[in-house]
């Protein structure tokens, strides 16, 4: 799959899903701190399915 996330979306991205994570262990500490773990791998992976989808994209040197 094609590149269609930007720096400072994948920087966005991590530091949501690190927020979310930590949350499984202060805070509520529920469960639904994992929903951080998929963001996290797509800000890795640098492809966003809904941004394809949509047909968008917020890196400026890709494609």
């Amino acid at each position: 799959m094609e590149r269609n996330i930007g720096v400072l979306d994948q920087l966005v991205r991590v530091l949501i899903g690190l927020v979310l994570i930590v949350l499984i262990f202060f805070g509520p500490q529920t469960w639904w701190g994992l929903v951080g773990v998929p963001i996290i791998a797509i800000a890795i992976s640098g492809t966003c399915p809904l941004y394809s989808l949509l047909g968008m994209r917020t890196c400026r040197k890709c494609g």
